[in-house]
């Protein structure tokens, strides 16, 4: 079993800047692919990036590509996604979520755990 806990979200100004934190505590994780997704009201779910833990290679969705960026810390056991220069339209619930087999993948179907959720809202 994987735990994952998201912070961090909250009111930004469009142009503006935030980091959200996914803490991560279980079972040994070093294999597994860990990822960001969002989900606006009345919207799917909807890919953002995704990290492989063990390389640190990145992947992203076109809406965020340049704009956001995913980072993993080994020591602290924590995932981040430092978004910059935020839209009206990145207004969403952000989730982490992370995959056993180790695949990054863009599909809310590989992935095994979630974490809560949190709210990031940005203001025109």
């Amino acid at each position: 079993q994987v735990q994952l806990v998201e912070s961090g979200g909250g009111l930004v100004q469009a142009g503006g800047s935030g980091r959200l934190s996914c803490a991560i505590s279980g079972e040994t994780f070093g294999r597994y692919a860990m990822a960001w997704f969002r989900q606006a009201p009345g919207k799917e779910r909807e890919f953002v990036a995704a990290i492989r833990w063990s390389s640190g290679t990145t992947y992203y969705g076109n809406a965020v590509k340049g704009r956001f960026a995913i980072s993993r810390d080994n020591v602290k056991n924590t995932m981040y996604l430092q978004m910059n220069s935020l839209k009206p339209e990145d207004t969403a619930v952000y989730y982490c979520a992370a995959d056993s087999d180790g695949v990054p993948s863009g599909r809310t179907r590989d992935y095994d755990y979630w974490g809560q959720g949190t709210q990031v809202t940005v203001s025109s």
